[in-house]
């Protein structure tokens, strides 16, 4: 019973997430984007730069070219990422057909930022109930593991296509917007799937090992693991053994840690690291969609 009211609460979840995103994705494009011919990154991108010469709706070509994406998605990474990822674009498209916003502003720099905001939100809660609104993302996961490049590389390569097509069909400016327009959609995708508690990994090694431990635990409130180690230094190699402590915190209690670890061991070798991901432990963790 408890397992089928977690799974219902989670699928109501995705659904709630899912559908604020195309409504935020569609208020961008539709109130800020398309009345001033700015376009995006990704399969969004295309699809708005091909409406534009071709006069072609945009919500078909937003069906028609996230197809071998959806398709691809279900062999990459899953059925149940590929459903959900079809029913948003889908969602998506609908409701630029049926729904109709307002345009907003006509200011340039306006539309850059509030198009990219509201587009990068919508595509951002999308991804939090476990789709997406674009297949650029599939597409770089696919040839990534094809060719070993990075996903971020084959992003930036394939959008750098785009606003070279855009400078050269449209015009260098439009292009410059746009690109100003996709950093505030990459940016506010970021924050929505991050949040403001992106964690950090943090590794100390200090000879105060014990106090630093009781000061994460007791001050700050972190779970910790202590790893026992071995160290070389100097011309000689000499060697020594020592504890080193590992801890996630977010980004907001890095200072605080700076300051408390000074207090202790001014000397501390502290080293930190952006972690994508947490689960489980002692880390309060946003719910994503699976």
């Amino acid at each position: 019973m408890t397992t089928k009211k977690t799974k219902s609460g989670r699928i109501l979840k995705d659904s709630f997430f899912i559908t604020i995103g195309i409504f935020a994705a569609a208020f961008g494009l539709e109130s800020f984007l398309l009345p001033n011919i700015f376009i995006d990154g990704g399969v969004t991108g295309i699809s708005l730069l091909i409406s534009e010469i071709t006069q072609v709706p945009l919500w078909l070509l937003i069906v028609i070219i996230n197809l071998p994406f959806i398709f691809m998605a279900y062999k990459v990474i899953g059925r149940q990422f590929a459903l959900k990822t079809a029913i948003a674009i889908l969602g998506l498209a609908l409701t630029l057909l049926f729904v109709e916003f307002p345009e907003v502003t006509q200011d340039r720099l306006l539309v850059a930022v509030f198009g990219g905001f509201f587009l990068g939100a919508g595509i951002g809660l999308s991804i939090r109930g476990g789709g997406v609104l674009d297949g650029t993302e599939v597409l770089a996961i696919f040839l990534s593991k094809k060719w070993g490049l990075k996903i971020g590389d084959i992003i930036i390569l394939i959008n750098g296509v785009i606003f070279l097509a855009a400078a050269y069909l449209l015009s260098i400016e439009s292009a410059l917007y746009s690109m100003l327009t996709y950093l505030a959609a990459s940016k506010t995708l970021d924050f929505v799937v991050e949040g403001i508690e992106e964690y950090t990994g943090v590794t100390i090694i200090s000879k105060q090992s014990e106090e630093i431990r009781k000061m994460i635990v007791e001050k700050m409130g972190r779970g910790l693991t202590i790893y026992e180690a071995k160290g070389g230094y100097g011309n000689h190699g000499e060697q020594n053994e020592y504890n080193v402590i590992y801890t996630v915190i977010t980004r907001l209690e890095i200072r605080k840690l700076h300051i408390e670890i000074d207090k202790i061991d001014s000397t501390a070798f502290v080293v930190m690291s952006s972690i994508n991901d947490t689960r489980g432990g002692m880390v309060k963790k946003r719910f994503l969609g699976s």
